[in-house]
């Protein structure tokens, strides 16, 4: 059978309080008030699509062989280059093999919901596993309502064949230009039309034609659906539509609109992951995407586990309250701050080297000696022992899912970062090597010798002149162990 085999998940640390956003703009926009309560997941200034993307598919595919992925495709409609293959970083970020097939999706709200149906297809079809990805980190217009309702978020489905948590039943699309929203190539902000239409017009007549016609196609009838999971942001739709298909409105899922927002593409399949990590066997679920038309995919759980990571709820578990709205315009780029002659320096990238050395900078990828056992970053041609300077025994080493300890640590305030202060140090790994990185995710009290720590994929600097975006990995506080323990105390 073809179904789910994994599902993962990545949502930022921070969670901008809407309350704060609504009190800035008081004065100029009091209706807002009526979306102030929650919070919205917030990426910092060196998280975009292509690094929690990364990090989903890395919560996806924890404890499985990534040698397994035969594809990966990533969905969004925030890709940070217009010419540049999101997946292909994602894919070098994995350390997948270059045999692995990469595909960008992108131009629709639903292209989450799209990305995964052909991936079934795919797999259905003989392709091989294939890693479907979806992530968004949309710009809102300050003082507008996305500003409040979007959010920043990933998910990663892996589909197959064999003994799946899932098993894919059917699918049905339809393809309307119905245009609730949209975005020209050359703005920055969407353009969103009347929501009362929008919910009348599009999801309670267009949806519920999908939801009856993919029922019909898996010989289902509405009492037999489980669990209906629709991101609609307008509060009530989801309800209304499922009531439309004859689906009782208790069986709707939660969208998490409250303590997450709305992440646009990833919704659906962050809801999707959300759900399995609860569904019972047997349980048939109704994933349902919209934009210029409607997506339906229908699956039923088998009771296998698909989350292997920390899933949706472990990651919406490590989050920090962010209050100051300034501080989320100017890492969202909205605000120009005076940054100082310590920030007027060029960044420009030597594509060359990037390219040769791509499997050092994009995968941390270091070296292990076969004849001492060494282990060092980055991997050179002489071995760092001190007792056996061999030349040429250095075989690849993988760092990037090792676990690590703090060994130095400072909190440099003259130095220039977007966030200060700038937290880096040298980090030593759990089977040998070392390496002097930037902290992110720290507050003063995780940071001290002995401290457990990971890698994570971000963005190193941005080249500004150029635009070009420079990625490298980081180091956070290895929380997976404490929310795993927390979770289940709970």
């Amino acid at each position: 059978m073809v179904g789910i085999l994994a599902a993962g998940a990545y949502v930022p640390r921070m969670r901008l309080q809407r309350q704060a956003v609504v009190a800035a703009h008081a004065w100029f926009a009091p209706g807002l008030k009526a979306l102030g309560k929650g919070e919205r997941a917030m990426g910092n200034w060196d998280e975009d699509t292509i690094t929690m993307a990364v990090e989903a598919a890395r919560d996806c595919l924890t404890e499985l062989d990534r040698g397994r992925v035969a594809r990966i495709v990533l969905a969004s409609t925030s890709h940070p280059f217009a010419d540049r293959q999101s997946a292909g970083v994602a894919k070098e970020a994995l350390n997948l093999t270059d045999k692995v097939a990469a595909l960008d999706v992108s131009g629709s709200q639903r292209a989450g919901t799209s990305a995964l149906l052909q991936a079934l297809y795919a797999a259905n079809g003989g392709a091989g596993d294939v890693l479907c990805v979806t992530s968004q980190k949309r710009r809102a217009q300050p003082a507008s309502e996305l500003e409040l309702t979007t959010a920043d978020a990933a998910a990663a489905i892996l589909v197959g064949k064999g003994p799946v948590a899932a098993q894919f039943l059917c699918g049905h699309s339809l393809s309307i230009d119905f245009v609730d929203h949209f975005r020209a190539a050359d703005a920055e902000f969407d353009y969103n039309w009347e929501s009362r239409w929008v919910r009348d017009e599009g999801y309670a007549k267009i949806a519920p034609r999908a939801v009856k016609a993919a029922m019909t196609e898996g010989g289902l009838t509405p009492s037999q659906i489980d669990r209906f999971i629709m991101a609609a942001p307008v509060k009530g739709v989801n309800e209304t539509v499922a009531k439309a298909c004859g689906i009782s409105p208790d069986k709707v899922a939660d969208p998490l609109t409250g303590q997450l927002g709305d992440a646009g593409t990833a919704q659906p399949l962050i809801l999707l992951a959300h759900a399995l990590e609860t569904a019972r066997a047997g349980e048939v679920l109704a994933l349902v995407g919209f934009g210029q038309g409607c997506d339906v995919l229908i699956f039923r759980a088998t009771g296998q586990r698909a989350a292997r990571g920390l899933g949706v709820t472990g990651w919406l578990a490590r989050r920090k309250p962010e209050a100051n709205y300034v501080r989320y315009l100017t890492l969202a780029g909205h605000l120009d701050i005076e940054r100082g002659m310590r920030a007027e320096f060029d960044q420009k990238t030597a594509l060359t080297a990037l390219y040769r050395n791509r499997k050092a900078v994009m995968a941390l990828v270091g070296g292990r000696s076969t004849k001492t056992g060494a282990i060092q970053f980055p991997k050179t041609a002489i071995s760092v022992a001190n007792d056996d300077r061999t030349r040429g025994t250095q075989e690849d080493y993988p760092f990037a899912e090792r676990r690590a300890h703090i060994l130095t640590y400072t909190a440099d305030n003259l130095t220039y970062t977007p966030d200060p202060p700038c937290w880096y140090g040298a980090v030593e790994f759990e089977e040998g090597g070392r390496m002097t990185v930037e902290f992110v995710d720290v507050e003063p009290e995780h940071v001290q010798v002995g401290a457990p720590m990971r890698m994570m994929f971000r963005i190193k600097a941005v080249d500004e002149m150029r635009g070009f975006t420079k990625y490298f990995w980081k180091a956070v506080p290895d929380y997976r162990l404490a929310t795993a323990a927390q979770l289940t105390a709970k």
